[in-house]
């Protein structure tokens, strides 16, 4: 054992003190979500400043007015409260005062009287009316409370209570994670695909810059930074995202003709074929020939993809086999010609695929045998323009829809002729705005474009499935539109993106109290410290007889050396010099050379047109151009017309 420890003692010495050591953090996790609350959107913050004295500071408004409703019961009013019934057991654990009991007393009591108890301080013969009173429950008792805890007493006249319930309710009936929220940044341009894998410990997100970014929560620390960054085909923007059931590959479609497969870590796997654009019947092309618009992974089987393209057809492809696709649909067009497909989707259970028509049609088709590319179901004129976004409920009754038309409708699978419910004022610009359920299913959300002269931003709508009514407007962004948005199942958070011309990021929403892992992991990890210890000496390997190829670059201190000795090439070169000169050489010396020099100073070389005005060098031959013609005028004199010229009519020119 004595020269195990004495072993282990040795290499230990060889890394540093503080190796394997974590420090621990020292900021509790109330400042550190403190940090990240959102700004109240047109409501109270519960979680403001303002609620630092409370003594639950961690917990929302609701979870909080509910303890001390149990805690504390209300002593507003209490002379003039009427109690119906007996009273519940143990329900003044907070009276020790003699004033609260006299005003207990004195209220009037309906219903039979509160049996008496008797205590030490009072007469033990007495005698004891009905079935004795239970123990007043001490509030420091850890023992087990067997069903839920009685509601505090009702009071009669005071309407506080009731409209503090009303709000209570309406706040977090829904349990909408939205007290605070964080910032995935990293593109230049908006944010126009997402996805998250179903264990929610890894985000994607594509945009308008070409590239794809990936996030892992687990990885990540508060400075909230990608791990990765994919260009996934040059030149075209990322249009969809798509994790596979088991969140080991996913789908990444541009607007290329050839959708990619990429492993968890973003290594390219696959990629798919395009087809010949000279072939006019699409079912015999090996794929698309025009832009993907939208793709989407099977839910159940991890082998099969759906894309949807501007060719106007849908492919269902083998993920194994990229050569040549499984299934083409070619949808029911309304006029001649080849009409694109905007967006695609399965079912919850992948038996049905619901398609949107560059028409404003809907068409779903439903996987059986021998089915063929005509649609189950189809709706013309769904919307009046292009259709941006396709989402089926999981018991397969429900269809979303979303359109280039500022709506959102929601349709009966069973009665396909009228929407349900239309929302309006919807602004949407962008081609993959779409629409989520909550994890219950309960509430749908979806996004909204900014538009030129809106004040509001880009807001994030949630609305009630069952009353399909609208619930709540969230501002994400006062300057940037709202794309894709998503709400996880597991970690309870809400994941939206945004951006503009200039950038783009993802917002993810979330409430200590309610959600799980995801930003909450990221946000209390503090960035590691940098330490002397992670200085490493790169190592230099000199190898004079490696290959040219693999040859390091020749050191440029021994040219430098015999350019300095030659003259020609370290000759300093002559300095501009100002004022007149001769032969293109300007120099106060009148010329550059010592010859020119000294037949200027002996009077030799007469050059004084530098120093005089050219206008007044030529105006002093006028007169002797006049008198004595020399050239010009003698030459034309004999050949030449007299020139006779209009006389004038205008008396002030005459004079």
């Amino acid at each position: 054992m004595a020269d195990e420890s004495d072993m282990y003692d040795g290499i230990r010495a060889q890394f540093p003190l503080t190796f394997g050591k974590q420090a621990q953090s020292q900021t509790p996790l109330e400042i550190v979500h403190s940090a990240t609350r959102r700004s109240g959107d047109g409501k109270p913050n519960p979680s403001s400043s303002a609620s630092k004295d409370k003594p639950f500071p961690s917990i929302s408004s609701t979870s909080q007015a509910w303890l001390e409703s149990f805690k504390k019961p209300n002593p507003s009013n209490s002379k003039k409260s009427v109690t119906f019934g007996p009273p519940r057991p143990g329900a003044d654990l907070d009276s020790g005062n003699g004033k609260e009991e006299e005003e207990e007393e004195e209220a009037a009591m309906i219903g039979p009287p509160r049996p008496s108890v008797a205590t030490e301080d009072e007469d033990k013969d007495g005698p004891v009316i009905g079935p004795p009173r239970p123990p007043p429950v001490d509030e420091e008792d850890d023992g087990p409370m067997i069903g839920p805890p009685a509601p505090p007493p009702a009071s009669i006249g005071s309407d506080s209570d009731d409209e503090m319930e009303e709000e209570v309710e309406g706040e977090n009936r829904y349990r909408i994670p939205l007290s605070n929220e964080i910032m995935l940044k990293g593109h230049s341009k908006i944010v126009s695909a997402l996805a998250v894998d179903h264990t929610g410990s890894r985000v994607l997100s594509g945009s308008y810059d070409y590239t794809v970014r990936m996030y892992d929560f687990q990885g990540m620390n508060a400075r909230l930074q990608s791990f990765r960054q994919v260009e996934p085909c040059e030149g075209h923007q990322v249009r969809s995202l798509s994790w596979s059931p088991t969140s080991d590959r996913f789908l990444c479609v541009t607007g290329s003709a050839q959708l990619k497969i990429y492993d968890r870590d973003g290594l390219t796997l696959a990629e798919s074929e395009r087809g010949d654009m000279y072939i006019r019947d699409l079912k015999n092309t090996k794929g698309h020939i025009s832009g993907l618009t939208c793709g989407e992974w099977h839910p159940k089987a991890k082998e099969t993809i759906l894309t949807s393209s501007e060719d106007g057809s849908l492919r269902t492809w083998d993920v194994n086999n990229f050569k040549c696709q499984k299934q083409v649909i070619k949808p029911k067009q309304s006029r001649p010609g080849r009409v694109h497909v905007t967006t695609c989707g399965w079912d919850r259970e992948g038996k049905s695929i619901a398609g949107g028509i560059g028409d404003g049609s809907i068409q779903i088709w439903n996987l059986k045998p021998g089915w063929g590319s005509r649609p189950d179901l189809y709706v013309a004129n769904a919307h009046s323009d292009d259709i941006t976004g396709l989402k089926f409920s999981s018991d397969g009754r429900v269809l979303l829809s979303r359109s280039f038309d500022g709506s959102l409708k929601v349709w009966d699978l069973r009665k396909m002729k009228e929407p349900l419910q239309t929302f309006n004022d919807l602004p949407n610009h962008y081609a993959q705005t779409n629409i989520a359920f909550s994890p219950d299913e309960q509430i749908f959300l979806t996004g909204t474009s900014v538009e030129r002269d809106s004040t509001t931003g880009g807001l994030l709508c949630f609305y009630d499935r069952a009353k399909l009514e609208l619930v709540s407007r969230v501002g994400i962004s006062p300057t940037c539109s709202v794309v894709q948005c998503a709400w996880h199942p597991r970690l309870n958070q809400v994941f939206a993106t945004t951006g503009d011309k200039h950038e783009g990021g993802t917002h993810i929403l979330y409430d200590p109290t309610l959600s799980e892992r995801g930003a909450l992991v990221c946000v209390a990890r503090a960035p590691r410290k940098k330490s002397v210890d992670d200085f490493q000496a790169q190592p230099v390997i000199h190898n004079p007889h490696a290959l040219p190829l693999f040859r390091d670059q020749p050191s440029r201190k021994r040219q430098r050396e015999k350019m300095l000795k030659d003259p020609l090439k370290a000759h300093k070169p002559e300095l501009p010099i100002t004022g007149p000169g001769h032969g293109g050489r300007v120099g106060a010396s009148k010329g550059s050379l010592l010859t020119q020099y000294l037949l200027k100073q002996g009077g030799l070389i007469k050059e004084t047109w530098m120093d005089e005005d050219p206008r007044e060098a030529i105006l002093k031959y006028a007169d002797v151009a006049a008198n004595q013609p020399k050239y010009v005028a003698p030459a034309y004199a004999q050949t030449q017309p007299q020139p006779l010229f209009q006389a004038s009519d205008d008396e002030d020119e005459e004079k």
